[in-house]
Order: structure tokens, then sequence, then C-alpha cells
């Protein structure tokens, strides 16, 4: 498993949106990959869905960056 942020941000994407931020830019990957990892710092279902599964809850958080960033 990764150990930088961006490694595990992209880790956590499903296949096709790995893809999708794959393509970018690195310095716009980079920018997701903090808003994911304050995404995981901040939400406290997150807390407990990582104590169950931190796979789960990584997956989640990088769902919710992607998602706000189509919004």
């Amino acid at each position: 498993m990764p150990a930088d942020p961006l490694g595990r941000f992209l880790t956590a994407l499903d296949p096709e949106h790995r893809a999708a931020v794959g393509a970018r830019p690195r310095e716009e990957q980079e920018r997701l990959a903090a808003a994911w990892e304050r995404e995981l710092e901040s939400d406290d279902e997150l807390d407990t869905l990582d104590e169950l599964s931190p796979r789960a809850a990584e997956a989640e958080a990088a769902r919710r960056v992607l998602e706000r960033e189509t919004d």
C-alpha cells in the first residue's frame, strides 16, 4: 500500500475513477488527495467506519471528494 497521500488516494478510488484522476495534472491530483485527507480527518462517520474497515472508509471519502468535484 502506498505511503504518500496521493498514492493512497488513488488506491482508494475505483478503477474507472483512478484512471480519470490519473489523467489529470499532478497539481490537481495532489489537491484532490489533500481534500480526501481532510475528509478522512474531519468526518466522524468515517472514523467509525475506519475502525471496522479502513479501506471502506478511504473509498467512501474518495467518493465524496469526487462527488463534490462534479457538483
